[in-house]
């Protein structure tokens, strides 16, 4: 289900596929909203001509069109019909095509306010510019009825009337359904603070009102008024007028209801599509901004939103190179932000140092010390994470790692001592120019924040930091350049504890009693 509205929203981005592409260019854009222009605004102008010319002659309760009217019908009507769609798509198309020159323009970049808002205000200048036909055709068509006959100028007026209302609310909603791809270069990068003027969602849902209830009610009205006022209207006339609208009222209705689903709930489905993929970690889902009201900055807020997610992850991502995931969660996580201090906790620690890498740089290239330096500390890196342990700091050529903290870690002597073997394992393997020496020890420490608040960095402090660092140097002179201390084998879990033979035991600089030592089985 996921998968398929993630389909659907990259393959329409626009609400739908004849809309084309999000990426598609300018030369097939522009002759893409042509065409559907075109197409759209002929054939709702037709279709309206043909409605006027069956609701005035078949249903409305007048007189019969005299022989004179037919005449000046065929030859006004034909000649009206031709010139408004020859003006109307000539002038419509042009002013059109010029207020979104900017948007077929290669050569231009970003639009201006002005041209965002001029953009936006395309369907509301066409639809204006057909009302403005359709009242002189209201205007034109009258005067002849009152000139020819007289009889029928009221219904003549009104119907035409009417008809105009429907025809100029439906050529809008299809002319903004049509400019979706122009509405969303307009507010591509547009600020969130942005407020467009023109027809918002409150405006549309009175243009759904008039085409679905007031127009056919003004119809049915305008029919009782006619039906008053003329004595020999029959009870059957009046039925099949009744019959009639109220046919013409299910089928607008459900026209305007479809209408009504395409241009509110598309850019809501859209941002309930692109919240699926970042509720699945996929901080990329931003939605192409196509619509100019109140549901285009849902759109567009929606994008500021992701965009701050995803920057939020790259540092959150970046913060874990530096310091860890699991520091890095931990400090996220604070409602009351970081302090400094730290907490008493027993944890293993893990020193890896190498040996003789002051020499190795004497004798190699700048480059060829980083190649080794970068693959020994790959190699320690990837056997902490797989043992769940933290890389803490790099210091110089060597590294700490620390066991148990800051997540707690059931077996965090196990782990550590498993780790060594494997980094002494792989480094052997994988890193033959150098060898190391690797020292861990389990006990008491303090882990926290320590520096400034300004300043401040993750670290453990305690006695068994320093007899592993300790123990590294001591490793360094024996076979397998690997001691732990009896105290970490005897943390450990039997299983680990099997790999491990207790080695005699030494005084650690800086101690006065002797500390039991352990190396693993050969």
């Amino acid at each position: 289900m996921a998968r398929r509205s993630e389909t659907r929203r990259r393959r329409a981005p626009f609400g739908a596929r004849i809309l084309g592409s999000a990426d598609q260019s300018l030369r097939r854009l522009r002759v893409r909203v042509q065409l559907l222009l075109t197409v759209f605004l002929i054939t709702t102008n037709l279709a309206g001509a043909v409605v006027v010319f069956v609701i005035s002659q078949f249903v409305v309760p007048t007189p019969a069109p005299s022989r004179e009217t037919w005449i000046a019908w065929s030859i006004a009507v034909p000649t009206y019909l031709g010139v408004a769609i020859v003006v109307g798509v000539v002038w419509g198309t042009t002013q059109s095509l010029h207020a979104l020159q900017w948007a077929t323009d290669p050569a231009r970049g970003a639009p201006t306010l002005r041209e965002r808002r001029r953009a936006l205000k395309v369907p509301l200048q066409l639809t204006a510019m057909q009302l403005a036909l359709w009242l002189l055709a209201t205007v034109v068509f009258t005067l002849l009825a009152v000139i020819i006959q007289p009889s029928r100028a009221v219904a003549t007026g009104l119907t035409v009337g009417i008809a105009a209302v429907v025809v100029c609310c439906i050529s809008f909603l299809l002319t903004e359904f049509t400019l979706r791809p122009v509405a969303a270069r307009a507010m591509a990068d547009a600020p969130a603070t942005v407020r467009v003027r023109g027809v918002g969602v409150g405006g549309r849902m009175v243009i759904f009102w008039m085409l679905g209830t007031a127009a056919p009610l003004a119809g049915l009205m305008v029919t009782g008024l006619i039906a008053l006022v003329d004595d020999e209207t029959s009870l059957t006339e009046l039925a099949v007028v009744t019959i009639v609208v109220c046919g013409v009222v299910l089928l607008i209705g459900l026209f305007v209801t479809a209408l009504n689903a395409r241009a509110v709930v598309a850019p809501v489905l859209s941002v309930r599509d692109a919240m699926a993929e970042v509720r699945r970690g996929q901080f990329d889902a931003d939605i192409v901004v196509y619509d100019g009201t109140e549901l285009g900055l849902l759109q567009s807020g929606f994008n500021h939103m992701v965009q701050g997610l995803r920057e939020r992850e790259q540092i959150r991502d970046l913060f874990g190179r530096h310091v860890g995931d699991e520091v890095a969660s931990a400090a996220l996580d604070e409602t009351g932000g970081v302090a400094l201090g730290g907490s008493v906790q027993t944890v293993s620690v893990l020193f890896v140092d190498l040996i003789g890498s002051t020499t190795y740089a004497t004798e190699h290239t700048p480059v060829e010390v980083v190649d080794v330096l970068n693959r020994f500390f790959g190699v320690v890196v990837d056997e902490v994470d797989r043992h769940h342990g933290l890389v803490n700091k790099f210091v110089g050529d060597a590294v700490l790692a620390i066991f148990g903290a800051p997540v707690e870690l059931p077996d965090h002597a196990g782990a550590a001592l498993a780790t060594a073997r494997s980094v002494a394992s792989r480094l052997t393997e994988e890193v033959t120019e150098v060898g190391a020496g690797i020292g861990v020890a389990t006990g008491t420490v303090v882990a926290g924040n320590v520096g400034h608040e300004q300043r401040f960095e993750y670290t453990v402090i305690g006695d068994s930091v320093n007899s592993a660092a300790r123990l590294t140097e001591l490793a360094k002179q024996v076979d397998g350049h690997l001691l732990a201390t009896w105290d970490a084998v005897c943390a450990a879990n039997d299983a680990e504890a099997a790999h491990w033979c207790q080695q005699g035991e030494t005084v650690l600089r800086g101690r006065s009693d002797p500390t039991p030592l352990a190396v693993p089985r050969r």
